[in-house]
């Protein structure tokens, strides 16, 4: 029986029969270790013809129904937590309607026969749509060996008919975590307004993350119209953000004593893992509490959502820092430009400011390892660069290259491993380089880093964050809780938080948008040929 888990474990098979064993916390694997002769050697996945089995544990995929049974797994596992599971709450009309100008407080909402503007609970859209015809595609990522079509359906973000709030008795409560990000205001302002559309009055913001529900001196911020209406014409937060979180019973029981009903957590990853635990903790204690998250990462590195908002904005304010780099490297003599950008882990910042600004020679990213010395080597490459066309542009991710650095043993309080600079060191790799090569070249290096996290969304991520945020308010009406909302395949959806954060998105170097990059920048594999 060939079966493998999605969860536990990841088997892969090259075109030799050889086991592989990775990380099963990655999707995307870049580091493959075969064991040969009981010696590890490093290859590059892409020289192989490699199956990536993720699927349920225990399938058998002889069984000519294993495809019905994984979707039903599939369908388990991307229900959406709800305040039925462990409450009895009963339901009432909702008093969202878009034709009327007040919310509706007659209890019967709005007429089914003039508006169908509410979503049904059996909608849902497909979570990936292509179908691909091998696992040697571009960017395929297959169940079974045969890479099967298996639909995969996930809920349908939106207002629903019934309610399970009363909105004259809510508390709703907004907090924002982790770093600055393009778009919290946005987020912020559209939640506000969409609760007073269902007639909420009692909206308050939590200051500096989860801290503010601890820390002594850090009183509530009234929240209402005239308060929002125009924070979205800056960048920041107004609730400000911090890193690291507290007990997680201590923030409960903050919840509880300020009898929030409603809690919006706006952050990345670690907040996510953070909301689903207070989450957990509120059906523990049976607490009457929709805790929802809206996805904040500036990097685009929460799995399973087309972008999370942040993204566009940093992209297209990463091209000012790229085009002084080239404007800078066209004006020296042996110019060289170095931008290094946000992306500890996912170089989708990187690979994007990169296709879309047409400058740059060489983009390094956490996901695909390369070497600076040596005939393959950055350093020649740029070499031929200078010599061939005169100058030359590299952006490199901030998470890249962390294996030419010394390690550091030191986390932030988000429990982040502090990185070394990287740009730095590649600024100072090619000056010793070309000083030691007698060969003159003028570098100039860049990190635009928090003046790109300072910025007002753009008009992308302003639409994004406003459809996230009403989608949020409708989820938590709707009784859902231990949810964030996003966007997939254009559709705007809702996710168990337990399903995005097993893992971190990042980009496939099998991927055609990091093919596109390549064939953008001209550049070479950076990586010396392995030995057999």
């Amino acid at each position: 029986m060939l079966s493998t888990s999605s969860i536990s474990a990841v088997g892969l098979v090259n075109q030799h029969g050889l086991n592989w064993k990775a990380d099963s916390s990655l999707f995307n694997l870049n580091y493959l270790r075969l064991i040969i002769s009981g010696r590890n050697r490093e290859f590059e996945s892409r020289k192989f013809h490699i199956r990536a089995l993720l699927a349920k544990p225990d399938i058998d995929f002889a069984d000519p129904k294993w495809k019905n049974k994984f979707q039903e797994s599939f369908d388990r596992r991307f229900d959406l937590p709800h305040l039925r599971d462990s409450l009895e709450v009963k339901p009432r009309s909702t008093t969202f309607s878009l034709k009327s100008r007040v919310p509706l407080v007659d209890g019967n909402g709005a007429p089914e026969d003039t508006w169908n503007g509410y979503v049904n609970d059996d909608d849902r859209a497909l979570l990936k749509v292509i179908k691909f015809a091998s696992p040697s595609s571009a960017g395929a990522d297959c169940i079974d060996p045969d890479c099967s079509w298996v639909e995969q359906w996930v809920h349908r973000a939106g207002p629903r008919k019934l309610i399970y709030y009363e909105p004259d008795d809510v508390k709703a409560a907004i907090v924002t975590c982790g770093g600055l990000c393009p778009g919290q205001n946005d987020v912020i302002r559209q939640i506000v307004l969409t609760l007073e559309k269902y007639g909420v009055k009692k909206i308050v913001g939590i200051p500096f993350g989860y801290r503010g529900f601890f820390e002594e001196g850090l009183p509530e911020i009234p929240l209402y119209r005239r308060v929002v209406e125009n924070i979205n014409l800056a960048g920041g937060s107004l609730l400000g953000v911090s890193r690291g979180g507290g007990n997680i019973s201590e923030i409960v029981d903050s919840i509880q004593a300020r009898g929030i009903d409603i809690l919006f957590i706006l952050g990345g990853n670690g907040t996510h893992a953070g909301a689903n635990a207070i989450h957990n903790e509120c059906r523990k204690r049976s607490m009457k509490v929709s805790v929802i998250a809206v996805p904040k990462t500036i990097d685009n590195d929460i799995p399973l959502m087309d972008k999370t908002f942040g993204f566009d904005t940093a992209v297209e304010e990463a091209q000012r820092a790229i085009n002084s780099a080239y404007i800078e490297a066209h004006s020296a003599y042996h110019g060289i430009g170095l931008v290094k950008l946000m992306g500890r882990s996912s170089g989708f910042i990187a690979m994007h400011a990169s296709v879309s600004s047409g400058q740059i020679d060489i983009c390094l990213i956490p996901e695909v390892p390369f070497t600076l010395e040596g005939p393959h080597g950055v350093l020649q490459h740029l070499e031929h660069l200078i010599r061939t066309k005169g100058s030359a542009v590299v952006c490199i991710a901030e998470g890249a290259g962390q294996d030419l650095l010394q390690k550091s043993y030191t986390t932030d309080a988000s429990g982040n491993v502090v990185l070394s600079d990287i740009g730095v060191h590649i600024q100072q790799q090619i000056r010793r380089y070309f000083k030691e090569a007698d060969f003159p070249a003028d570098v100039k290096y860049i990190d635009p880093t928090y003046m790109i996290r300072a910025c007002r969304a753009n008009a992308s991520d302003a639409i994004l964050c406003t459809v996230l945020g009403q989608n949020a308010v409708h989820a938590a009406f709707a009784g859902f809780s231990g949810i964030t909302t996003g966007i997939c395949n254009t559709h705007y959806v809702y996710l168990p938080i337990t399903e995005v954060i097993r893992t971190q998105r990042r980009v496939d170097p099998n991927s055609r948008m990091w093919h596109r990059c390549l064939t953008s920048t001209g550049q070479p594999h950076f990586t010396t040929p392995s030995s057999s």
